[in-house]
C-alpha cells in the first residue's frame, strides 16, 4: 500500500518533471535547462493528470495522519481542484503570455538566484534561450482567435517585443566572461527572433481577436470555495468590496480635511501624487530608503521576529516585465534554498514611452504612497513572509502558495504599521488608506468584469475615476485582472480574513501587546501561504 508520503513524493517529481521554469525557481536546479512543454498534447496530459491526482488524494485514509499531513493533504485537494475548474476553460488557447513567460522567467530567474556556477548558468540559459523557440512555435499553433481576447494579445504584443530586446540587448549582461558573454548572445539571438516572430503574429492575430475574458460567475464562485476554501460567492464578495470602498472613501475625506482644509480626497490625493520623485532611479532609491527604515521599525518595536541573513534587494523591475505590471512586485528567495535574499523590483516604465507617460507612472508612485509600498512589498509584506515560511518542513507548503494568502498578509501587514504608527504624517496616511481603497476598488471590478457585468472600457473609467490612478496604469490594471481571473480580490478578501484570525487568536492567547502580537505574525506565516481556511485549522486546531 502506498503511504501519504509516498504519494506526496510521486506527485512532487510528476510537478517538477512538468513544470521545470517554477522548479527552477523553489532552487532545484537538476531542472534549469528545460522549459515547460507547452504543446496541445502536453496541456491535456495534465488535465487528465490533474483529474487523476485529485481522485488519488481524495481517497486517501486520513485516519492515522498528523494535523500537519491533513492540512498538506488538503492543500494538494484545494490546488488540484482549482486546476480541474479551470480546464474546461483552456487558458492555453487563449492566453499568450503563456508562451512567453517560461522562458522569460526561466532565464531570468536562474541570473537572479545564481545557485549555480556561472559558466553551468550559462549553459542552462543558453539551453532555455534556445527552446524560446518551440513555445513561441506551440503559441502559434495552439492560440485560436475566436477564443483569445482582444485585450490579452494587445498586452503580450508589448511584453513579446520587451522580450526580445531583454533576449537581444540585456541577456548577454549577465556575465562578465567573453566567451560565456558570446554563448548567452548566440542563445539569445535565436529567441529574440523567436520573440520577433510571435509579435508579428499577433499582429496578424489581434483584428480576429474576438474571444471572451469573462470566466463566469459560476466558475469564479467555485475557485473562492474550492481552491481558496472561502465562505463566499462572487455577489458576497462584490457587496463586501462596494461596503469596504465606502468605508474607506470615509476615512480618505476625513483625511482631506486634516490636509487641506477640504473634504475632495480625490483632489488632495491628485494634489499630493505631483508630489513624486523626478526619475525613475530617484523613485527606487526612495523605495529604497523606506525599505530600510520600515525594517528598522520592526527590529525596533519587537512586532517580528527577523531571521538571521535575511535581505530585501530593492532594484528595477525587469525589462520584460515592465509592458504588463504598472505596479512593484516582489520575488523571494527560492524555497529549496539557503538564500534569504529577497528582490523588491520597482515599476520602472517601459523602452520608448513619453516623456509623459512616464511622468504619469511616476504620480502613481509619489512620495507620500511610497512608505506603504515598501511595507507591502517588503518588511513585514511579502519579503519578510517569504523568508519565514521557507522554514516550514513541508515540502507540499514551500511549494504550493495562494495569493489570498500572500497577498492578504501584504495588505495587513500595512493595517497593522498604520496601528504602529509608522505612518506619521496625514498625507502618508491618506495614500494608506487609498491602498485599501484601491484593493476595494479591484474586488469590485474584478468579480464585475468575470460575471459579465462590467466592460474592459467601463473597468478603466471605474479604476481611473473611482481608485484614482492614471490612465496607463489603469489600463495596465484591468488587463492584469481579465488575465488572472480571481488573483485581484485577493488582497483586501486576505486581509479581511487575517484580521478576523488574529481577533479569534488573540481572545485565546495568554500573552499581551506586542508580544502576543509578535507570536501570531510568527506563528501565521510559519504555516506556510495556505488557503485561509486552512490557515485558521493550523493556527486554532
Amino acid at each position: 500500500m502506498t503511504t501519504f508520503g509516498e504519494r506526496v513524493a510521486a506527485f512532487l517529481r510528476e510537478e517538477f518533471s512538468e513544470a521545470p521554469v517554477a522548479a527552477s525557481a523553489l532552487g532545484l536546479t537538476e531542472h534549469d535547462a528545460r522549459l515547460d512543454d507547452l504543446s496541445a498534447a502536453a496541456f491535456e496530459r495534465r488535465r487528465r493528470r490533474a483529474e487523476w491526482w485529485l481522485a488519488r488524494f481524495l481517497e486517501q485514509e486520513r485516519s492515522g495522519l498528523g494535523a500537519d499531513a491533513v492540512i498538506d493533504l488538503d492543500l494538494i485537494v484545494s490546488v488540484l481542484r482549482g486546476r480541474v475548474i479551470m480546464a474546461d476553460w483552456q487558458m492555453w488557447r487563449r492566453q499568450p503570455d503563456v508562451y512567453l513567460n517560461p522562458s522569460l522567467q526561466g532565464v531570468f530567474t536562474l541570473f537572479l538566484h545564481r545557485l549555480r556556477p556561472e559558466p553551468e548558468l550559462v549553459v542552462a540559459a543558453a539551453a532555455r534561450l534556445r527552446a524560446a523557440a518551440d513555445n513561441v512555435a506551440d503559441g502559434m499553433r495552439n492560440l485560436a482567435p475566436e477564443l483569445t481576447p482582444r485585450v490579452y494579445v494587445e498586452r503580450a504584443l508589448g511584453q513579446a517585443r520587451a522580450a526580445a530586446r531583454y533576449a537581444r540587448d540585456v541577456v548577454a549582461g549577465e556575465v562578465t566572461d567573453a566567451t560565456l558573454r558570446a554563448t548567452l548572445a548566440e542563445a539569445g539571438g535565436v529567441a529574440a527572433r523567436a520573440f520577433d516572430d510571435f509579435a508579428t503574429f499577433l499582429e496578424r492575430l489581434a483584428p480576429n481577436a474576438s474571444g471572451a475574458w469573462a470566466i463566469g460567475e459560476s466558475r469564479y464562485t467555485a475557485l473562492l470555495r474550492d481552491r481558496e476554501l472561502l465562505a463566499l460567492d462572487t455577489r458576497t464578495l462584490r457587496a463586501r468590496g462596494h461596503a469596504e470602498y465606502e468605508r474607506v472613501a470615509g476615512e480618505l475625506a476625513r483625511l482631506a480635511r486634516e490636509v487641506d482644509g477640504g473634504g475632495d480626497w480625490k483632489a488632495t490625493l491628485a494634489h499630493l501624487n505631483r508630489d513624486h520623485p523626478p526619475t525613475p532611479e530617484a523613485m527606487r532609491a526612495a523605495y529604497e530608503e523606506w525599505t530600510e527604515r520600515a525594517r528598522r521599525f520592526l527590529r525596533e518595536r519587537g512586532l517580528v521576529t527577523l531571521l538571521p541573513g535575511e535581505a530585501c534587494a530593492v532594484e528595477p523591475s525587469p525589462v520584460f516585465q515592465r509592458p504588463v505590471l504598472a505596479v512593484a512586485s516582489y520575488q523571494g528567495p527560492p524555497a529549496f534554498s539557503a538564500l534569504r535574499t529577497g528582490h523588491f523590483f520597482v515599476p520602472f516604465p517601459p523602452d520608448g514611452v513619453d516623456a509623459e507617460d512616464i511622468r504619469k507612472r511616476l504620480e502613481s508612485n509619489s512620495h507620500p504612497s511610497i512608505p506603504t509600498t515598501a511595507v507591502h512589498e517588503a518588511y513585514p509584506g511579502h519579503h519578510w513572509h517569504i523568508s519565514m515560511a521557507k522554514e516550514n518542513p513541508s515540502a507540499v507548503r514551500r511549494v504550493f502558495r495562494t495569493p489570498y494568502f500572500a497577498e492578504g498578509w501584504a495588505l495587513y501587514a500595512e493595517h497593522l504599521m498604520r496601528e504602529q504608527g509608522f505612518f506619521t504624517d496625514p498625507r502618508q496616511l491618506m495614500c494608506h488608506y487609498e491602498a485599501t481603497l484601491f484593493r476595494a476598488a479591484r474586488i469590485v471590478v474584478d468579480t464585475s468584469l468575470h460575471a459579465g457585468e462590467m466592460g474592459y472600457d467601463e473597468a478603466v473609467r471605474f479604476m481611473m475615476e473611482q481608485a484614482n490612478l492614471p490612465e496607463p496604469t489603469a489600463k495596465a490594471e484591468v488587463a492584469r485582472y481579465c488575465a488572472w481571473p480571481t488573483q485581484a480580490s485577493s488582497y483586501l478578501t486576505g486581509c479581511l480574513e487575517i484580521l478576523d484570525l488574529r481577533r479569534r487568536w488573540l481572545a485565546r492567547d495568554s500573552r499581551t501587546g506586542t508580544e502576543a502580537l509578535r507570536a501570531f505574525h510568527d506563528t501565521l506565516v510559519r504555516t506556510g501561504t495556505l488557503p485561509l481556511g486552512l490557515a485558521a485549522r493550523a493556527m486554532l486546531g
